[in-house]
C-alpha cells in the first residue's frame, strides 16, 4: 500500500540546484570566446541556456513534481510513439538538421530540438509501465526477454541511423538497469551483455572515425593534430588546472584550442579553471545525487515508481561518469554532454523534467516508520509459514 504524501527529498532538490548554478557559471566562462566570435557578445550562449534550458526546464520540473508519477503510466505508450515520430523526423529534408555529418536535430524556427534527449525520458516511462504489467512474465524468454530486446533494438537502431553511439549507450544502460530491477534472469542479462559487446565492436569497426577514436583512446599521443586533437587538448586543459586551477574565467584552452568547449568538453575547461580540489566537489555532487536517487528507488511505494527512479538516476549518473571519464582518457570520446553543465536546451529541459518526476516519487516513498511496519509484516508472514 502506498504511503501518504509527505515532504519531498530536499537534499535531492538542493543537489540539482547546486549543479545547475555551477553549470551556468562555468558555461558563462567556457562560452565567452565562441559567443563573441559568433554573435558579437560574450553571453549569447548563456542567455540561450537560461531561456530555453533553465527557464523551461524549471517550469517542466515544477509541473512534473506536482503531477502524481503514476499519471505517466496512462500516456507512456503515446509519449514513446510521439518520440519515435520525432526520431524519424530528423531524416525529413527541411525539418531535420545536419551538423558534423550527423542528423540529430529538428528545426523549430528560431530554436532546435534533439529528439534523442526526449527518448531518454519517454523510453524509461514506457519500459517501467510495460515491465510492471508483465511482472510474472519478465523471467520468461518468450514473453519477457524477446519483447524487451526487440523494443530496445528498435530504439537503438533509430538512434544509430543518426548516428549517436554515446546516447544509445546511455539509453541501453538505463534500460538494462530497469530490466534488472524488474526481476530479469541473470542469463538473460549475460546474453544482452555479450551481444552488446559484439555489437559495439561491429559499430566501431564499421565507422572509420569510431575506430580512429578507439585507437587514439589506446594511444592518446597518436595523431595529436588530427583525430587525437580533442582528447590531447582536453588532457592539456585538465593537467594545466593543477590542484587549484588557473582561476574562474582564465582558461586558455577555450580560446579555440579545445573543440566543443561548451558541450562535451566543458568538464576540461572547468578542470582547467577550478583545479582538481574543486572538481572533486562536482564529482561528489554527482555521486551524492546518485546515492539519493537509488535510496529513493529503494523506498518507492510500488514497482513502477522504483523502476522509473532507477531508470532516471542511472541515466544521469552514467552519462555524467562517461563524460568525465572521456575527458581524462578513461574511456573513448563519446560526444555526450555533462548533465546540468553542458550547453544544450533540450538536454537540460528533459533532464529537469525527469528530476521533477523523481521529486514527486520522493513525496510518496516509505518513511522509516513505514519500512519498520513492512519488516514486521514480513516477519509475521514468515512466522505463520513456519507454523
Amino acid at each position: 500500500m502506498a504511503e501518504k504524501k509527505h515532504k519531498p527529498d530536499y537534499w535531492l532538490v538542493i543537489t540539482v540546484m547546486v549543479l545547475l548554478v555551477i553549470g551556468l557559471v562555468i558555461l558563462s566562462s567556457a562560452s565567452a570566446v565562441v559567443s563573441y566570435e559568433n554573435f558579437g557578445n560574450n553571453y549569447q550562449y548563456l542567455k540561450h541556456q537560461l531561456f530555453y534550458g533553465v527557464l523551461f526546464g524549471l517550469l517542466a520540473m515544477i509541473i512534473t513534481s506536482r503531477v502524481n508519477y503514476r499519471f505517466w503510466k496512462k500516456f507512456a505508450a503515446i509519449l514513446l510513439g510521439v518520440t519515435l515520430v520525432l526520431l524519424l523526423a530528423v531524416f525529413i529534408p527541411g525539418i531535420g538538421l545536419e551538423y558534423g555529418g550527423a542528423r540529430r536535430w529538428i528545426s523549430l524556427g528560431a530554436a532546435t530540438m534533439q529528439p534523442t534527449e526526449v527518448v531518454k525520458l519517454t523510453f524509461i516511462l514506457y519500459l517501467a509501465t510495460w515491465l510492471e504489467k508483465r511482472q510474472k512474465g519478465i523471467r520468461d524468454w518468450k514473453f519477457g526477454f524477446l519483447p524487451f530486446v526487440t523494443v530496445l533494438g528498435i530504439i537503438g537502431s533509430l538512434i544509430m541511423l543518426q548516428p549517436d553511439l554515446g546516447t544509445m549507450s546511455v539509453i541501453i544502460v538505463s534500460a538494462i538497469a530497469i530490466y534488472f530491477i524488474a526481476g530479469a534472469r541473470w542469463r538473460h542479462l549475460a546474453a544482452i551483455g555479450g551481444a552488446g559487446v559484439v555489437l559495439f565492436w561491429i559499430l566501431i569497426k564499421a565507422a572509420p572515425y569510431r575506430m580512429a577514436r578507439f585507437t587514439v583512446f589506446l594511444n592518446p599521443e597518436l595523431d595529436p593534430q588530427g583525430i587525437g586533437y580533442q582528447i590531447n587538448q582536453a588532457l592539456l586543459a585538465v593537467g594545466s588546472g593543477g590542484l587549484f586551477g588557473r582561476g574562474l574565467g582564465k582558461s586558455i584552452q577555450k580560446y579555440n584550442y579545445l573543440p566543443e568547449a561548451t558541450g562535451d568538453s566543458i568538464f576540461a575547461v572547468m578542470a582547467e579553471e577550478l583545479g582538481f580540489i574543486r572538481i572533486l566537489f562536482l564529482i561528489g555532487a554527482f555521486v551524492f545525487l546518485a546515492i539519493r536517487g537509488f535510496l529513493l528507488a529503494k523506498r518507492a511505494p510500488d514497482l513502477f515508481g522504483k523502476l522509473v527512479a532507477v531508470g532516471i538516476i542511472s541515466w544521469i549518473a552514467f552519462q555524467a561518469f562517461i563524460n568525465i571519464a572521456a575527458m581524462v582518457a578513461l574511456v573513448p570520446l563519446t560526444g555526450i554532454p555533462l548533465p546540468f553543465i553542458s550547453y544544450g536546451g533540450t538536454a537540460l529541459l528533459f533532464t529537469l523534467a525527469a528530476v521533477g518526476i523523481l521529486i514527486n516519487i520522493s513525496q510518496y516513498t516509505k518513511t522509516a516508520q513505514g519500512l519498520s511496519v513492512d519488516r514486521r509484516i514480513r516477519r509475521n508472514i514468515g512466522g505463520e509459514r513456519e507454523k
